[in-house]
């Protein structure tokens, strides 16, 4: 079975690896989310950071409020970064909620804090 949107998660994913070989770990969230804007932007991927995103309520049109999202990649992914020593449950629970309230169906969340760099890949 493919993945949807398999072309454009496995771009953030080389170039989340790109931006840990790099930095390592030890830094904010901040530092981690400018450089992979840089990889990401080498590699050719349209995106959005940081963009205040509708969060809507059931069947109502209107949006209930807003929240930031960490990147909107080609207006198709959900893109979370992390700079925490592991990803927790509690951190995906919070990817497939604005995924839900966004309604986007793929997400990634990518932690940068661990040793070893670690992400999720989410589909709704």
């Amino acid at each position: 079975m493919e993945l949807k949107y398999k072309d454009i998660t496995e771009k953030i994913i080389g170039a989340s690896y790109e931006v840990h070989n790099f930095l390592g770990n030890g830094f904010q969230e901040v530092i981690y989310q400018r450089a992979l804007a840089y990889e990401m932007r080498k590699k050719g991927l349209e995106f959005a950071r940081e963009i205040e995103q509708p969060i809507f309520y059931k069947e109502l049109v209107e949006p209930i409020g807003t929240r930031r999202a960490d990147f909107l990649v080609e207006s198709k992914v959900l893109v979370e970064l992390k700079a925490i020593i592991a990803l927790e449950d509690v951190h995906t629970a919070q990817l497939l909620n604005y995924l839900r309230v966004y309604k986007i169906e793929v997400g990634l969340l990518i932690n940068f804090g661990s040793k070893s760099i670690t992400f999720k890949r989410l589909v709704l």
